[in-house]
């Protein structure tokens, strides 16, 4: 399956995926935080949080009918409005989580570089 080829349409493989993403995204971001593995990696889970978004913002495009501006747009909004809102959930009912405002930027980074990456292969297709 491609996702970016010469004749991108709507397709109901690709928004299979998507909405499988996002739904792994909400899963992986509300596992209570002593379940969490221990990882000495530096800055692991903001590295996490922008490939999360990364793909999000990549699946959803390719599964969308249009690939306009005003789509593009949308799909950058709503990745923001999840990220603050997994935070949101994450620092009041999620055990041993907290809210990080560098986590949502994390996330919006992730949304404009997976959007990037579509639109360039998009375009490059064309």
């Amino acid at each position: 399956m491609t996702l970016v080829n010469k004749y991108v349409i709507y397709n109901k493989r690709a928004r299979s995926w998507a909405i499988l993403w996002t739904l792994l995204v909400f899963f992986l971001c509300f596992i209570p935080g002593n379940e969490l593995p221990d990882v000495q990696i530096p800055l692991i889970d903001k590295w996490t949080h922008v490939v999360l978004f990364a793909v999000f913002a990549f699946l959803w495009l390719s599964a969308a009918r249009t690939k306009n501006f005003r789509h593009v747009l949308a799909i950058l909004v709503a990745a923001s409005y999840m990220g603050w809102l997994v935070e949101f959930v994450q620092g009041h009912y999620i055990p041993n989580r907290g809210q990080e405002v560098l986590d949502t930027l994390a996330d919006i980074l992730g949304a404009i570089l997976g959007s990037s990456i579509f639109l360039l292969l998009y375009r490059r297709r064309q």
